[in-house]
């Protein structure tokens, strides 16, 4: 009996080698064809000429010489830069409060926290139209009281579509730093203690500098969402403010006719942007994370 087992024990077990890969075949038709192909396709209409039909950068030469393009680009990575700094800050301090609070608290935060990122999008827009439009809510109750911010917010401005950005963004970044807070040892603290270093010393020279990747992620993910983000701004202003993802629809959902070629273009810029923070990111991250090892 022992002898069998032996046997049965060494017996190399059967693996099918192509089984996985078979399992992939779903998997890899949804990436091309709806991802690739178009990918392709933009790229192929960028480069080739509205009117001359030939290769070239015609279409770029028009995207950054036509001010609406090029005020379209500002706004854009203007909006998107500046939610993502106020959401990482605020998100920060979010996370540190979950951090720090019983277990009980922090699971009804996480709960409030997947709750809020899924209010996003023409829910979202509608709901601060209720509040803080023309008519809403708050700017009503602002005009009576004589509260200036309220009472003069426009919220169908630059600053409005800021104000709902800043919004999103929140919740989704407190939810992708919550899992770094957790990587933080109680050592780090009893350690600062006994040095008899202050809280902001241990913050900003001990837990900040081992965070960092995490929020350096995290920032990049809010720009990228920032930058592609189109329902919520579409519901709110439409096309009465210039936006790239805006301008990337109205060329291919135009009243009057489609230019896929301007469309392919802008759509290059947007993903163009997008690689160039995520490198930008990456190259910091690796520094940060080198610095960390060095500590």
């Amino acid at each position: 009996m022992a002898k069998t087992s032996q046997k049965a024990t060494s017996r190399p077990a059967r693996t099918i080698p192509f089984a996985g890969y078979i399992a992939l075949i779903p998997f890899l038709l949804v990436i091309i064809g709806y991802e690739l192909l178009p990918l392709a396709q933009l790229v192929i209409d960028a480069f080739i000429g509205k009117e001359s039909g030939a290769l070239g950068l015609e279409n770029f030469i028009k995207v950054f010489t036509t001010p609406l393009y090029q005020q379209s680009i500002v706004n854009s990575v203007w909006i998107s830069i500046v939610s993502a700094i106020v959401g990482i800050v605020v998100a920060f301090l979010a996370a540190r409060f979950a951090y720090e609070s019983s277990p009980r608290v922090r699971n009804a935060f996480t709960m409030v926290l997947n709750m809020m990122s899924n209010f996003s999008g023409v829910p979202l827009a509608f709901a601060f139209m209720i509040l803080m439009g023309n008519s809403g809510v708050l700017t009503l109750l602002g005009q009576q009281w004589g509260i200036p911010f309220l009472a003069d917010f426009d919220l169908y401005t630059g600053q409005g579509l800021l104000i709902l950005y800043i919004y999103f963004q929140i919740p989704l970044a407190t939810l992708l730093l919550l899992p770094a807070f957790s990587g933080i040892r109680k050592e780090w603290r009893e350690a600062a203690t006994i040095l008899q270093a202050s809280s902001a010393v241990y913050w900003f020279r001990i837990v900040i500098p081992n965070l960092m990747p995490s929020i350096l992620g995290t920032l990049s993910v809010l720009f990228s969402n920032a930058l592609a983000a189109y329902a919520t701004a579409y519901a709110v202003v439409m096309n009465n403010y210039a936006l790239l993802p805006l301008q990337i629809t109205s060329k291919f959902k135009g009243d009057v006719q489609i230019d896929a070629a301007t469309g392919g273009a802008l759509a290059c810029v947007l993903i163009i942007l997008m690689v160039v923070c995520t490198l930008i990111n990456n190259y910091f991250t690796k520094r940060a994370s080198k610095g960390r090892e060095i500590v």
